[in-house]
């Protein structure tokens, strides 16, 4: 008899975000669910056709991709770091009454309610340079032919640093970066 063992994996995968904390993804996922959510984000970014100048796009269409990019992300995180990402609150009377992970469920709920109720948006706000690397990282992640084999943290790359290096010479090879300073 022919015996093959798997490796499966038990550890979340984490995005460590700096100052904003770390978001844990679930160890694996089913081809089925992440081609689903994957599909979502498709659908959503094709409604941008080619247009690369963002600011001639309605906000409405914006709103939908990064929208369904949370929404794919949030699916493939562990609950605690979902309820981070993604959190809608429903508020009557001054306090939180429910929280749910999409607006629209918030919203309906809101609808449901005697009297006036409100949502609001207490999802973790990031830059939207880290949430497409977030969402090219997990599309590496689970669904890509060069699954990383290590642990999960060393999967991820460095974000790009901002702004370009100067080319200047430096006056001492002992000096360094004075940010905030003049020469004299």
């Amino acid at each position: 008899m022919a015996t093959i063992d798997f490796s499966v994996r038990t550890e979340p995968h984490v995005a460590n975000l700096g100052d904003l904390g770390a978001l844990h993804f679930v160890p694996e996922v089913f081809g089925d669910e992440f081609l689903d959510g994957y599909t979502k984000v498709q659908e959503a970014q094709a409604a941008l056709g080619d247009e690369t100048d963002l600011t001639k796009l309605e906000p409405g269409t914006l709103r939908g991709v990064y929208g369904s990019m949370r929404a794919f992300l949030g699916t493939l995180m562990t609950p605690e770091s979902a309820e981070k990402f993604l959190r809608f609150e429903v508020i009557k009377g001054g306090k939180v009454v429910a929280h749910f992970r999409s607006r629209d469920e918030a919203e309906k709920h809101a609808g449901e309610l005697t009297g006036a109720a409100r949502v609001e948006d207490k999802s973790m706000r990031v830059p939207d340079r880290v949430l497409v690397e977030l969402l090219e990282w997990v599309t590496e992640l689970y669904g890509g032919a060069d699954r990383p084999t290590g642990p999960s943290s060393g999967s991820s790359r460095a974000s790009r640093r901002a702004g370009t290096r100067g080319k200047g010479s430096s006056p001492s090879k002992a000096s360094t970066s004075t940010a905030g300073r003049s020469a004299r």
